[in-house]
């Protein structure tokens, strides 16, 4: 286990791993998907609120991170016309689910089953951004996606109590933030084993 103070890393890497993605929305090269980035807002600071009461410590730092990183995104493209994914019946379909995920999360008594909840909350807001990743990967930056693997991966190594309510939500951001930049990065993948 690493010494808690270990987690501030993270905040280095979210602002250099956003930095990125806000100068891909001003520069017209990223189109995030509004339904996606507002959710994946409200979802990790449900999560934070629920790890601290279950007794989680620092280790909670890069979740918070994860649902920070949104706000400033959403506050950034206010900024700049015409920089949202256009928004389809999937996405909102995906994003009534979602909220509705949420409010069984809130309402759960059960932090394990809470913690559930917020996941499948943060799964379908994600819908929309991944098939929009695989389809249009050119709208996307791999690189604000990044901070989420590596932070949650570092607030693994300083968890001292694991226990299901603290741990889930870290191994999620890691699994879809790679799931994210996999859509991403998938033509340039199979296109270099086609052409070798």
């Amino acid at each position: 286990m690493l010494p808690e103070n270990i987690i501030y890393i993270s905040l280095f890497t979210t602002l250099v791993g956003y930095s990125f993605y806000f100068r891909g929305i001003f520069y017209g090269q990223v189109r995030p998907n509004l339904v996606s980035w507002f959710l994946w807002m409200l979802g990790p600071f449900l999560g934070v609120f629920f790890q601290l009461k279950a007794g989680a410590g620092l280790s909670v730092l890069p979740v918070f991170l994860v649902g920070f990183g949104p706000l400033v995104m959403i506050i950034v493209s206010l900024f700049r016309k015409n920089v949202f994914w256009k928004i389809t019946r999937l996405d909102v379909f995906c994003g009534i689910l979602s909220v509705l995920a949420l409010v069984f999360y809130i309402l759960t008594h059960n932090l394990g089953v809470s913690i559930l909840f917020a996941i499948l909350s943060d799964g379908l807001a994600a819908v929309p951004t991944i098939i929009k990743s695989w389809k249009f990967p050119e709208t996307e930056l791999a690189v604000g996606y990044l901070p989420g693997i590596f932070n949650n991966i570092l607030g693994l190594f300083i968890i001292k109590n694991w226990i299901f309510s603290i741990y889930s939500f870290s191994i999620y951001i890691i699994v879809i933030n790679i799931i994210i930049i996999f859509c991403i990065y998938r033509k340039k993948i199979f296109q270099t084993k086609t052409t070798v």
